[in-house]
């Protein structure tokens, strides 16, 4: 297919749908010859169903431009296209933290970052399928950045959306330091592999990419194509002495230190007792409560427009 051919559909967070850097951006682009088909969300549910919808409008490539949960509703409309239909993701941030945008190194300003979504290749991805049960109903969710449970997932539920627009990712930290006195531990039983796991955990991360929260790196050394998942368990203290020795740990990520453990594996669930609190989790950014939940690899599911050189790429792997 020629560049003539592209078609992209913009699917826009309707809180930013009158952005005028991103309506210049969009403007610069038809009057280049680039044809866009734009919609603006209304309520939640709206992106996922024109991303499904792509094929139909004869889009060749999606473009989310929104911020992490923007892009979490579009990967999910997608998925719902056969893999040989599914159009490529581009992404445009317009949120307050933009975690997967940053870490792939996409430009953060709307016209570089539409101006390289119509220009850069499409490379495969693994996309992250995650099964979660809560009062008896079972719901299938995909990922492509990282799911985090516990105080992480509390944090970004608990933010108010107007410290995050003054703030930035800055406003999670600051949630995190004000909790951090208060903090809660969660119970659950892990499985992966050949493993089993009771745990009392502050934190679990599940990382396809590399930093949630707004830059809060928890897999430093996440691939998106690698058919892996990056696990960070960070275990409960019990007094605030022991805070030193576990950031500490976190600066290293050790396969098991006294207070985190750091792996990969391809498919990982979280089972708790009826006694046991729900875990607050965030898929991408958003957040919700389950009883039990399941994720699983589902190797090179999506195509998505990276720049040149992305670090989280196996093929750009240096080391």
């Amino acid at each position: 297919m020629t560049d003539s051919q592209q078609c992209y559909l913009l699917i826009i967070n309707g809180k930013s749908a009158g952005n005028p850097a991103l309506r210049e951006a969009v403007e610069a682009q038809r009057k280049a010859g680039t044809p866009m088909i734009v919609r603006a969300t209304w309520e939640g549910g709206d992106a996922a169903e024109f991303a499904a919808q792509a094929v139909e409008l004869g889009a060749t490539s999606v473009i989310a431009c929104g911020g992490d949960g923007t892009v979490n509703e579009v990967v999910n409309g997608l998925m719902r296209i056969p893999h040989d239909q599914r159009p490529p993701l581009g992404v445009v941030p317009l949120g307050s933290a933009n975690d997967f945008a940053t870490s792939v190194g996409l430009p953060l300003e709307p016209e570089p970052a539409l101006a390289a979504a119509v220009s850069l290749t499409a490379v495969p991805i693994d996309v992250v399928r995650m099964t979660a049960e809560a009062d008896g109903e079972q719901a299938v969710r995909y990922y492509v950045n990282m799911t985090t449970g516990g105080f992480g997932a509390e944090i970004t539920s608990s933010t108010p959306k107007t410290l995050k627009r003054m703030l930035g990712g800055g406003a999670y930290s600051l949630m995190g330091a004000l909790k951090a006195w208060r903090h809660r531990s969660y119970r659950g039983t892990l499985h992966w592999g050949d493993h089993e796991q009771a745990a009392s955990l502050l934190l679990l991360a599940l990382g396809n990419g590399r930093q949630s929260g707004g830059g809060q790196v928890l897999a430093p050394r996440a691939k998106l194509d690698d058919g892996r998942l990056d696990v960070l368990l960070v275990k409960d203290f019990h007094s605030v002495t022991e805070l030193p020795a576990l950031l500490g740990e976190l600066q290293q990520f050790p396969a098991e230190g006294r207070y985190v453990r750091y792996f990969t594996a391809s498919q990982l669930t979280v089972t708790t007792q009826p006694d046991d609190e729900p875990w607050p989790l965030t898929l991408d950014g958003e957040a919700k409560r389950y009883e039990r939940f399941s994720v699983e690899v589902v190797p090179l599911a999506l195509k998505v427009l990276l720049p040149e050189g992305c670090a989280l790429l196996s093929a750009n792997d240096r080391h």
